[in-house]
């Protein structure tokens, strides 16, 4: 490195030193700035200056770059970080922002499930428009058959268009709240989900949506090859 920065030195000019080369800048690329943006460079660069590692006219050879890169990455919003150091003496960072899967809402607590399946914050910035579910929710289920769930569920056009929130009265008994005045469905457990759902679109599509609405205000789907109305 110290080496590197001699040729550096050299380059620049002859009168500068690895003791007196300075980093002149530092640019950040964030890579899925085209369909979120929840860090800020302002931010970045204060949470750096908060953690003493801002670079700009800091020495080179003083320049820690894995500690940049840890300092960014602890941010609870960033996925991953990788930092380089430019003949330009300027520091580049790209990083990607964490993707929210699911929002769980509770009676202590708001938060998310990223698409890793981790906890993030419910902060004000992430305004994606994710599947909602409330109730008694542990973080086990959230991360797990929930976010199979919600995954699943953005591939399904036909459900996703439905499904207006999930409400979790244990983990045996969650129920789907639907849009357009339909009943709400009793789904039990999650397991076969997919199973329970397509036989209910096919009871849908003969009584008619429409039907179902009026004559029920609930659709239990636990029993196999049934569909119950209440």
């Amino acid at each position: 490195m110290v080496a590197a920065i001699v040729v550096a030195a050299l380059i620049w000019g002859v009168r500068e030193t690895p003791n007196t080369v300075k980093c002149e800048s530092i640019r950040y690329t964030i890579e899925d700035l085209d369909e979120r943006q929840y860090v800020t460079e302002s931010e970045l660069n204060g949470l750096l200056e908060k953690e003493g590692q801002y670079p700009v006219g800091k020495a080179l050879r003083n320049i820690s770059l894995q500690g940049i890169e840890r300092t960014i990455r602890a941010h609870d919003l960033v996925r991953t970080t990788e930092c380089y150091l430019t003949p330009r003496r300027e520091v580049r960072v790209r990083l990607t922002q964490r993707v929210p899967l699911l929002r769980v809402v509770t009676a202590s607590d708001t938060y998310l499930i990223d698409e890793n399946r981790q906890v993030m914050p419910a902060k004000a910035v992430v305004k994606d428009s994710v599947l909602v579910v409330r109730g008694a929710v542990g973080v086990q289920i959230a991360s797990g058959a929930l976010s199979d769930f919600a995954e699943w569920l953005q591939t399904n056009k036909y459900w996703r268009e439905r499904v207006r929130y999930v409400y979790v009265q244990s983990p045996q008994l969650i129920y789907l709240y639907l849009r357009g005045g339909l009943p709400r469905v009793v789904l039990g457990n999650m397991q076969g989900y997919e199973r329970k759902l397509a036989k209910l679109r096919m009871f849908l599509d003969e009584g008619t949506e429409a039907m179902a609405g009026k004559k029920y205000t609930e659709l239990d789907v636990r029993f196999r090859g049934q569909v119950v109305g209440r």
